[in-house]
């Protein structure tokens, strides 16, 4: 007989009957590292009887071989999935599982305790109603412990329960119970829980998981199953206004445009009026259209695809919403930032931004603190590193239509992606706008970049120089400018040392530091560009992220990218300031090429190889490259 609802064995069709009708509680369990989180759900698993009789006898296999639990049911073993976790006997993924009892359904996320894994428990928590946090009567309330609790109130759940665990390993005291929870509770009115349910339990020995337990007796609360039944989901979204992000424009032929997404909030119904955000356009929903046939209205959580009586402009990322209370418009904000990278958040790094259904590019231009989980305090910031929390200023390439965390996960919520290599790096919440961003508007000019250029002759345009210190750049960009100037051609040179005299004066050399110095930079260059000029930027620029930058901020076939490629060695040998040397003493940090990385170009426009040409011959290679690039001439 399988481990399993007798109605299950007995009669398939009721039991998927009775399970249409239930209601779904998503929650969490959080805690430190071995606080027996995959123990509890493996409980909670095998007590809602959701094991089939094979599942069974692979787990008692798993537990004679792997367990620990000296040949008993090791219940972690039915979550922790991974070879990783079952040799190291912890959680490294977020592991998802389904259960259920008689009076609802559950989806529980088994989130990790390592302080390494923070951004898998932020995963767990984006979709979760309540949260199970766990804590080991033995040790108390750890770091940990206040740190995924804090992300729990900063993500907006409000049902808490306190698992006070492995009681039956302190004599099931109460007076220990008492105090954890005092000191919990002193922790929970700082971060905004303010109330929770605390209980005292073994999950291994399943003491207080669906039914009270005699070996706590002075305990008169809910055992974890009927306070998990009894949790209120509170589903409000459709009381709000009304949010769509759009995911897809339709057109499956020339009759037919309609814009499909999931709705975030809100009712919509034929006949309402609906605005599309950014462009701020109103129009008629016409239809409400789905697969098996069109709507008469459609609620929040619901797939659909929407058709409007006006032909007006929309794209994918755009949000239609209520044209009475629409949400707000901005490209400046100020936001929660959770970062999950290894490297560091540098101000002012260009960052891919996902909100929705919208992906922008993002800086944060200004780090305002990090938070101290232990301690609550605000503390100075100029990055954030693995794991921390901070609040940020951000400013975006383009106003996003957004509402603020609090009142609208989907157009509050947001993930930071790196360019690059396209990893998630960092999880925020928006706060609000920044007043000056809705009060700073474009100026249209009617003097513009083309009118410039022609005046002058010429296409304006960047010839960026990057390459390692010593490699040449400025000899030869300084020979390029020549030349040009020789046609009659109208030039800027910047340079990496000259403008550290000025303009960046106050930068140091961090990484912080260099990258706030390319991205000043090349927003003088682009300005220069609108003014018509040819501008050669002769800089180290280390980082692809920010020649990637440069390269945006400019037109189509704008930006001419050179590597002056010298292999370190050569570099070093030169020498020619002396920088190198100071370097290997110790007395210059931070310094490309020794104790920090040059990333080299992966497709320059034009490489040069300065073993084999001379500065000369290299100085010709690119004004014939530039003079037969565009026609007419350069």
């Amino acid at each position: 007989m399988a481990h399993q609802s007798a109605l299950i064995a007995e009669d398939i069709e009721a039991y998927l009957k009775q399970h249409e009708v239930k209601g779904l509680l998503r929650f969490i369990t959080c805690g430190s590292v071995d606080d027996g989180k995959s123990t509890l759900i493996g409980r909670l698993l095998y007590d809602s009887k959701m094991i089939f009789e094979d599942q069974l006898a692979a787990l008692e296999a798993d537990s004679r071989k792997v367990g620990t639990q000296g040949g008993d049911i090791d219940f972690a073993l039915l979550v922790d999935g991974l070879a990783a976790e079952r040799e190291q006997g912890i959680t490294i993924d977020v592991a998802y599982r389904f259960f259920s009892t008689e009076k609802r359904k559950f989806i529980v996320a088994d989130t990790p305790g390592h302080e390494q894994y923070t951004r898998n428990m932020v995963t767990g928590a984006s979709t979760a109603d309540a949260a199970v946090i766990l804590i080991d009567a033995r040790k108390g309330v750890l770091t940990q412990t206040r740190r995924h609790s804090y992300l729990v109130s900063l993500l907006g759940i409000r049902h808490v329960a306190l698992a006070i665990n492995k009681m039956d390993l302190v004599d099931w005291s109460q007076e220990v119970f008492e105090a954890i929870v005092g000191e919990y509770r002193d922790f929970a009115d700082q971060i905004g829980i303010k109330t929770f349910t605390a209980i005292p339990m073994s999950a291994l020995k399943g003491d207080n998981i669906t039914e009270l337990s005699p070996n706590a007796p002075w305990y008169a609360g809910p055992p974890l199953i009927r306070w998990l039944e009894d949790a209120p989901v509170e589903d409000d979204l459709q009381d709000k206004p009304f949010r769509m992000p759009v995911q897809w424009v339709n057109r499956p032929n020339l009759d037919f445009r309609g814009f499909s997404g999931m709705i975030a909030s809100g009712v919509v119904k034929p006949g309402d009026t609906v605005k599309a955000l950014p462009s701020g356009r109103e129009s008629t929903v016409d239809r409400i259209v789905t697969l098996r046939g069109d709507l008469s209205q459609a609620v929040a959580g619901q797939s659909v695809t929407l058709t409007l009586k006006d032909e007006i402009d929309i794209s994918r990322g755009d949000v239609l919403s209520a044209a009475a209370s629409p949400p707000a418009v901005a490209d400046q904000f100020e936001a929660t930032l959770v970062w999950f990278d290894d490297e560091p958040l540098l101000p002012g790094r260009p960052y891919l931004m996902k909100l929705g259904t919208r992906t922008v590019s993002a800086q944060v231009t200004e780090p305002k603190h990090k938070v101290n989980v232990n301690t609550l305090e605000k503390l100075a910031a100029t990055r954030l590193e693995l794991n921390e929390i901070g609040v940020c200023n951000l400013a975006l390439s383009a106003p996003i239509a957004f509402d603020p965390y609090a009142e609208n996960k989907d157009l509050g919520g947001f993930i930071l992606i790196d360019r690059m290599s396209n990893r998630t790096v960092g999880a925020g919440l928006l706060h609000f706008a920044l007043r000056r961003s809705q009060n700073i508007h474009w100026q249209a000019m009617d003097v513009d970049k083309a009118a410039r250029s022609a005046l002058k002759g010429q296409k304006a345009r960047v010839v960026w120089f990057t390459g390692l210190s010593g490699a040449g750049k400025s000899t030869i960009a300084n020979l390029v400018e020549k030349r040009l100037h020789a046609e009659g051609r109208h030039t800027y040179l910047l340079d990496g040392d000259n403008v550290r005299h000025g303009l960046n004066k106050d930068l140091g050399f961090t990484e912080e530091d260099r990258v706030e110095n390319i991205r000043r930079v090349a927003e003088v260059a682009k300005l220069m560009v609108d003014a018509g000029l040819i501008v050669l930027v002769s800089f180290i620029s280390p980082f692809r992220a920010e020649r990637r930058m440069a390269r945006e901020l400019m037109g189509e076939r704008e930006f001419v990218e050179v590597f002056v490629d010298t292999p370190l060695a050569e570099a070093e040998k030169r020498d020619v300031k002396g920088l190198y040397a100071k370097a290997r003493a110790g007395q210059l940090k931070n310094f490309t090429g020794i104790d920090s990385p040059y990333e080299a170009p992966e497709n320059p426009e034009i490489r040069i190889d300065t073993t084999r040409v001379s500065p000369e011959a290299a100085a010709e290679e690119i004004f014939a490259w530039l003079e037969g690039a565009f026609d007419p001439g350069i």
